[in-house]
């Protein structure tokens, strides 16, 4: 049986694992949830998606403060996923929540995020500087003029909101996804926005999104707030002191671990997903007797 020491632990070592090499929370917490704690896919999604509102928050003010935030990328960028989160839940709590293949569902899609994060952070490298080249290579004026870069956000709004779309169902289903693919999609779409720029308009956006599908699955009782609560203390903290320290430890070697780690853990959610109990017929009677009572 874990108890809250436990999961202050678990926060700090991801908090610390988020400061020192930027990865986002959600692809680190979910996983451990999980294997770790043995906790149900749903609850750990749930509470995930919680916990990556209110710890990206902190830095989204940062952003807002420094004038980082491209509001209409924003804007259109919600306008596809939070409906999408909407319909998604929709979707689990009327059609997949009393199913066997629930749990299947959403530790599948959680390996294959999983998978495709690891795979991004073991190869940053290379895809920055293919990024660089593509950026260069499109446009080697960086725009900074405000009227401009709105333009162009109201020209590509079609694909910023099916961007917002698939970024809406895959982290409502998994949690994932949030931070490092939506700035993956923009540069490619805003080639000559500064990064700075693409970094601060994904986090508010991620904040945006995480919440939405959180209450989502709060709605459900996805949500283990007193869990919530004990990874918050553990990561808060941890996450200023690895930011800190972080220029003093080998970043590039954490970073490969952690890829590498992550795309195992993928794989293995991919291959052996959590799946749930058949239910016999003394559990389906047990469950009648138990709905008339309340009733």
């Amino acid at each position: 049986m874990f108890g809250p020491i436990e999961f202050i632990l678990a926060g700090v070592l991801v908090g610390f694992c988020v400061g020192v090499t930027g990865v986002g929370g959600g692809s680190l917490m979910t996983p451990i949830l999980i294997t770790l704690f043995r906790i149900e896919p749903h609850i750990a999604i749930g509470t995930d998606l919680l916990y990556a509102a209110i710890s990206k928050f902190c830095g989204s003010i940062v952003h807002a403060k420094k004038m980082n935030i491209v509001w209409p990328i924003v804007i259109w960028l919600a306008i596809g996923s939070i409906p999408a989160s909407f319909a998604t839940h929709w979707v689990l709590d009327n059609y997949l929540s009393q199913s066997t293949h629930y749990k299947m569902v959403l530790t599948v899609v959680l390996g294959f995020m999983l998978t495709l994060t690891g795979i991004s952070i073991m190869f940053r490298g290379y895809i920055e500087k293919l990024f660089e080249r593509f950026r260069k290579t499109k446009n080697s004026e960086i725009l900074q003029d405000e009227n401009t870069i709105r333009e162009q956000a109201k020209n590509k709004r079609v694909y910023i909101i099916f961007m917002g779309i698939i970024l809406g169902i895959f982290v409502t289903l998994s949690s994932v996804g949030a931070g490092a693919f939506g700035i993956m999609a923009l540069i490619l779409m805003f080639p000559n926005l500064p990064m700075i720029r693409i970094i601060g308009s994904d986090v508010v956006h991620a904040v945006l999104l995480t919440l939405v599908a959180g209450l989502g699955h709060m709605s459900s009782g996805n949500v283990d707030f007193s869990l919530l609560g004990w990874l918050l203390c553990g990561s808060i903290p941890a996450i200023i002191v690895g930011t800190l320290i972080s220029s003093r430890l080998p970043e590039r070697y954490i970073r490969k671990i952690l890829g590498a780690t992550l795309f195992a853990l993928g794989i293995n959610f991919i291959i052996n997903p959590v799946k749930s109990k058949p239910i016999t017929n003394e559990t389906a009677q047990i469950k009648h007797i138990t709905e008339v009572k309340q009733a």
